[in-house]
């Protein structure tokens, strides 16, 4: 299959240029993505760019990986409606290494079987001139074609307005797009659909800059992921789910997936996942008639985890959400239930002899975020300790409570799961 023809099933084309699918069906197919260091970690809303150059990889194109070590000095207006802070340089390369290290768990950058590139931006920004900049990109744009993107138009209409260094990002991305085009024969830049300004300007720089009619570049934009009920893809009330475990644990993770609304478990097994279409057929017929089971999400939540986290962490967390919802942890000791639950938010508690109300207790240890939370949860039976429900908010857990003493398993609602351990005496 054309991989654009595998694109447009999944439903991964938002938007693209004319003649990209002609391009596909002609020739093997440079393209980019970039990532701008924004963070020390890449979050899920960046898994459906990284799934785009998997897919290519995979189809025998060749993707290349673009960390933004300099746009990310300067950051990108692009569906922000105030001014981004600054990062200090120190900052933003940390970033680039810990972004660097997460793309390789996706894409083969060292094996001679694949033309996979991963770069750094910075390499040919750094050395970029005020007065070069001016001459050579942005002699190319005028002030007008700049104000009518719509990630700058929005914001020159806000109220504060955009500053001069965002405004510029624009050329920057589009002189990112010409380096690549030069040196790498990069023909395609894909990403999400708020970059079609910053992409069409890479384009128009190409165009430009080098020989008219013998330069041709392309792109094609992602949609924007969100959920069935219109919220925000890859946000929790806890924040972004993130793809390094120690800011998200796999367990966490993992349960995000098979959270999964039943009208967007299909959609995201395309976005997300490897599976064939008739592999995905399967699970559409089977969620239809037995939507109970979710069978959708649990391959979803399967295939992901093992994608950023590997096999052991799918094991794991299967294995800790089969105890802790069937409740039954009797005769499991603390190592035994640490080694079950690994990546269980935990937190712990001083030992104290009295023990402590229960409602005290889930609010210190973070499960809810008051004692009035905590109060009408039990209420509504949705509090279990060490697999039992808790009926009475005025009950008062001591330490012979907890397993050995020092350990109690909490489970808020249907999948929320605490561990908290007992420190001291």
């Amino acid at each position: 299959m054309n991989l654009y023809n595998e694109f447009e099933w999944r439903g991964l084309v938002y938007d693209a240029t004319d003649g990209l699918k002609e391009r596909f069906a002609q020739a093997d197919i440079t393209a980019y993505v970039g990532f701008d260091p924004t963070a020390s970690s890449l979050h899920v809303g960046s898994l459906l760019p990284i799934m785009a150059l998997v897919r290519l990889e995979r189809a025998g194109h060749s993707p290349i990986a673009v960390v933004g070590g300099g746009t990310g000095l300067i950051g990108d207006p692009s569906g922000k409606t105030i001014e981004r802070q600054l990062m200090t340089a120190e900052r933003v390369d940390a970033n680039v290494r810990d972004i660097r290290t997460q793309l390789g768990q996706f894409l083969d950058f060292d094996s001679r079987n694949t033309r996979s590139k991963l770069v750094n931006n910075l390499d040919w920004l750094e050395g970029l001139g005020a007065v070069d900049l001016m001459r050579d990109t942005g002699k190319h744009f005028t002030v007008n074609y700049m104000l009518a993107k719509e990630s700058i138009k929005r914001r020159v209409e806000s109220k504060d307005g955009i500053s001069y260094t965002e405004f510029s990002y624009l050329l920057l991305q589009a002189y990112d797009f010409l380096q690549l085009y030069t040196r790498h024969g990069c023909t395609t830049q894909m990403g999400g659909s708020d970059q079609w300004g910053n992409i069409t300007a890479g384009i128009e720089l190409i165009r430009r800059a080098l020989s008219p009619g013998t330069s041709r570049a392309y792109g094609l934009v992602l949609p924007l992921v969100t959920t069935a009920a219109g919220a925000k893809f890859g946000k929790t009330e806890d924040g972004a789910i993130w793809l390094d475990p120690d800011l998200t644990s796999p367990y966490e993770f993992y349960q995000f997936w098979l959270n999964t609304d039943d009208r967007d478990a299909i959609r995201y097994l395309k976005f997300f996942t490897l599976l064939s279409q008739e592999q995905i057929a399967d699970f559409e017929i089977s969620t239809a008639k037995e939507p109970n089971r979710r069978h959708a999400q649990r391959e979803l939540a399967q295939q992901v985890t093992r994608l950023v986290h590997g096999e052991v962490a799918v094991l794991e967390a299967e294995s800790a959400a089969r105890v802790l919802f069937s409740g039954d942890i009797s005769g499991l000791s603390v190592e035994q239930l640490l080694r079950v639950f690994p990546s269980v938010p935990s937190s712990t508690m001083p030992f104290v002899a009295a023990g402590w109300p229960i409602t005290e207790l889930l609010m210190l240890s973070r499960v809810t975020t008051s004692k009035g939370e905590a109060t009408r949860l039990i209420r509504n039976g949705g509090i279990y300790v060490n697999g039992r429900r808790v009926t009475d908010e005025k009950l008062c857990l001591r330490p012979d409570d907890a397993v050995e003493r020092q350990l109690f398993v909490v489970r808020k609602g249907k999948r929320d799961n605490f561990l908290i351990r007992i420190v001291g005496p």
